[in-house]
C-alpha cells in the first residue's frame, strides 16, 4: 500500500462484541436481563409521554374501563395490596385525573371515575396500559404459562425470596 493511501489518523477501535454465553444459567440470566430492560424501557417511555408512571397508568385504564370501580376491586384486578391501590389512588386524585365519590348504599366504599385530565393521559400514553410483561404474559398459551410459573417457583424457592413481594408492582421497583 502506498503511503498516500494510508491515513495518519488512529484507528477507532472495533467495538467489543459480546462473547456467547457458554453455559445454560448465564445464558437465562441474559434473558431475564432482556426482560427487565424490556419492562424498564417501556416504563420510562410512559414516563416521557404520559407523564405518570405505569402503575398508574395501569390504574387509569382500569378506572375507564370500569366507570364506578372501588379500591378493593382495583386493587384485585392489578394484583396488588389494597394499601397499594390505596396510595395510587390517592396520587390520582391530587393531580385531578380520577375523582372519588361516595355511592350506594354502603357509604364507607368510594366509587372512582376518570376525569378529563385522565383521559387525556390515557390518550397520550403507549399502549399496552397494563404494562409489557403482563401483556406478553397473556399472549402466551396455557402450557407454556404453566411450565413457567413450575420453574419459576423453583426458581423462587432457590432464591428465599419473600413471596409477599408478588404483590409490589413492577414499576415501583
Amino acid at each position: 500500500m502506498s503511503s498516500s493511501s494510508q491515513s495518519n489518523a488512529p484507528a477507532e477501535p472495533a467495538a467489543p462484541q459480546p462473547t456467547p454465553p457458554s453455559t445454560p444459567s448465564t445464558r437465562v440470566l441474559r434473558q431475564f436481563r432482556v426482560v427487565f430492560n424490556s419492562v424498564k424501557t417501556h416504563f420510562r417511555q410512559v414516563e416521557r409521554e404520559a407523564g405518570v408512571g405505569g402503575a398508574q397508568l395501569w390504574a387509569l385504564s382500569v378506572i375507564d374501563r370500569r366507570p364506578g370501580i372501588g379500591v378493593t376491586e382495583l386493587a384485585r384486578e392489578l394484583d396488588i395490596h389494597q394499601s397499594t391501590a390505596s396510595n395510587l389512588i390517592k396520587s390520582l386524585v391530587e393531580r385531578r385525573l380520577v375523582a372519588t365519590s361516595r355511592e350506594g348504599t354502603d357509604r364507607r366504599s368510594v366509587s372512582l371515575r376518570i376525569q378529563p385530565g385522565g383521559a387525556e393521559v390515557l390518550r397520550s400514553a403507549p399502549l399496552p396500559f397494563a404494562g409489557v410483561l403482563p401483556d406478553a404474559l397473556s399472549a402466551l398459551d396455557a402450557a407454556t404459562l404453566e411450565r413457567l410459573e413450575q420453574d419459576l417457583t423453583k426458581l423462587i424457592a432457590l432464591l428465599e425470596a419473600d413471596e409477599a413481594s408478588g404483590n409490589v408492582l413492577l414499576s415501583q421497583m
